[in-house]
């Protein structure tokens, strides 16, 4: 699925703005009509979660519709025509002009329907119905009951009841795009890069729609490079290999990018054409050692979230833009998508800026009771798909996550596991695929991961307001975990303490400032003792909205290091002296 673009044999045009909103209580719309259209709605903004939007909706996730009418422009006349959403949370079904075209289930990665044959050239009215409610059988899960609840007791009363522990924001949260394409058009390309010695090696194939006779031109530009390559197409796919000597290499501290141009043409003439910029790197994991075009490398950096106030976690892009600012001030590298895909933006900048990411599916809290279980790894396997297929061609990208946090002793877990990594390593052979994981020595799914990720709040959730003692159960724990899975790299995926900013204590004791910044500091000197250890990323980023329930003053998570709206606390100072920003 190829990101919108605007070119000569390309246009698009973007619905974000004031949509017509309403939310289906009682569950009537389908029955009243609305799929036609509806008169009764009040103005929303998309892209944007609806909970902050309305006062009477914070806390409701069930059914509600969405609505806009939109003219074609003038110049799309024998185009194949698409609707584009980049992220509806979390079941979304889609009607235009009264004709249903189909749906999709999951938040945080794009759907498109092919709607040639039904949008007229005026008065076309898009209808949208999202529901967002929790349930055992969904991904991730929520409004579990029974004794799974036990599992994670800390959630287990929160409002709403999640799984998971941040809000789970409802609505149209990416933008919704109108795209146009020739009739003979592109619909995906892929690329794989390698090296051998100075020599940047790309793989890459493009699909059309159809099977009719054409060829493809691959042209490379960049860097004192300027290589083209022209092949058939076999089918709907054409394949090829551009070798680039001397290539400039993709790196947090150089992170160069080629434009990489496909064209389709048939009897000679060019029928479409798609650029998309291209680094040339390599991912390897040798040993103990994480690599990064055949040098070690070390991450530092955060979990994260898609989280500021009013807007939830609708894309913002004056955010990504100061979240990569205060990253760079600190000193970081690195982020893990905790715990969905981020925006298609985020990654872009990822891409520009040198950034080094652990992709992370949508799968959090999975806990495997029978119930539901087939549908839920009928859903992770979707997600799996959908993530590779959407950010595979991304060289700030180095691995893929499966699951963050699965409640993984029961013995289901295992080979649920071992599917996803088999269908993740089939996708994309070029990185390493890990999860993330909680309880660490009875992690059997650790056997077949490539990278060990694990979750630690020594010193907080337990062995609270001990720190020394904390973070020596912290080292035995890493070594014991070390030794049973043997020879490969571990990350600490998560660690950290909540901060209330403005709270200050001396000696440090829990919530204060001076304490979260104190085991955050000392939590990486034991990390850096550890050759087996390739990457620290703190939790959080920035403090963002939970359920509200008793441990979650203010109906937030506080460990951030940066408050909800980028403030520094006393730890990201900690943390710039430690990662020695500049």
């Amino acid at each position: 699925m190829l990101y919108p673009q605007f070119n000569l044999f390309r246009q698009s045009n973007d619905l974000s703005g004031f949509w017509d909103f309403c939310f289906d209580r009682e569950q009537v719309g389908e029955t009243q009509g609305w799929p036609s259209g509806f008169s009764h709605g009040r103005p929303i903004a998309v892209p944007a979660s609806w909970n902050d939007q309305f006062e009477d909706g914070r806390d409701y996730l069930g059914p509600a519709w969405y609505q806009i009418r939109f003219d074609l422009p003038w110049n799309w006349q024998d185009k194949r025509i698409f609707v584009r959403f980049g992220s509806v949370n979390y079941l979304a079904t889609v009607w235009l002009n009264g004709t249903q075209i189909g749906g999709h289930e999951g938040g945080h990665l794009p759907f498109e329907f092919d709607i040639t044959a039904l949008v007229q050239p005026q008065a076309n009215c898009l209808v949208v119905r999202v529901d967002g409610e929790l349930a055992f059988d969904r991904v991730p899960p929520g409004n579990v009951t029974g004794d799974t609840v036990d599992f994670f007791p800390s959630h287990g009363g929160n409002t709403p009841q999640a799984q998971f522990d941040f809000f789970p924001f409802c609505g149209i949260q990416r933008p919704v795009l109108l795209y146009a394409t020739p009739l003979q058009a592109l619909q995906d390309i892929t690329v794989v890069t390698d090296l051998v010695g100075s020599e940047g090696k790309l793989r890459v194939r493009a699909q059309k729609y159809d099977q009719t006779e054409a060829s493809a031109r691959f042209s490379l530009r960049g860097y004192g490079q300027d290589i083209s390559v022209e092949t058939q197409f076999n089918g709907d796919s054409a394949e090829a290999l551009i070798s680039v000597p001397e290539a400039a290499l993709w790196s947090p501290a150089a992170p160069n990018l080629y434009e990489l141009s496909v064209e389709l043409l048939q009897n000679g003439a060019v029928q479409d054409v798609y650029s998309l910029p291209v680094g040339i790197r390599t991912v390897v994991v040798d040993g103990e050692r994480l690599l990064l075009n055949g040098q070690p490398i070390y991450l530092t950096g955060f979990g994260r979230h898609e989280d500021f106030p009013v807007v939830g976690r609708g894309l913002l892009p004056p955010v990504i833009v100061k979240d990569y600012a205060l990253m760079n001030w600190i000193g970081a590298n690195s982020f893990r998508t905790s715990h969905y895909p981020y925006s298609e933006e985020m990654l872009a900048l990822a891409d520009r800026l040198g950034f080094l990411v652990i992709a992370e599916t949508p799968a959090v809290g999975l806990y495997f009771r029978e119930d539901g279980l087939e549908r839920r790894l009928e859903l992770c396997s979707q997600y799996v798909r959908e993530l590779i297929t959407r950010d595979k061609n991304h060289p700030s990208v180095i691995m893929w996550s499966v699951a963050n946090e699965p409640h993984s002793k029961p013995p289901h877990a295992k080979p649920f596991f071992r599917q996803l990594y088999d269908e993740a390593h089939a996708l994309d052979s070029t990185r390493p695929v890990t999860l993330v994981s909680t309880v660490g020595l009875a992690e059997e799914s650790f056997e077949f991961c490539d990278v060990l990720c694990l979750n630690r709040y020594n010193g907080w959730y337990v062995q609270s307001g001990d720190i020394p003692k904390g973070l020596q159960v912290l080292s035995e724990d890493l070594d014991a975990i070390h030794e049973k899975y043997g020879s490969k790299p571990l990350i600490l995926a998560e660690f950290g303490a909540d901060a209330v900013s403005g709270m200050h204590a001396q000696p440090p004791e829990m919530f204060s400032e001076e304490y979260q910044a104190e085991i955050i500091a000392r939590t990486i000197e034991v990390l850096r003792q550890k050759s087996y250890v390739v990457g620290e990323h703190v939790w959080n980023m920035c403090d963002f909205k939970t359920c509200q329930g008793v441990g979650r003053v203010g109906a937030l998570n506080h460990k951030g290091v940066f408050t909800r709206d980028r403030r520094p606390k006393l730890a990201a100072h900690r943390l710039r002296e430690i990662w020695g920003a500049k």
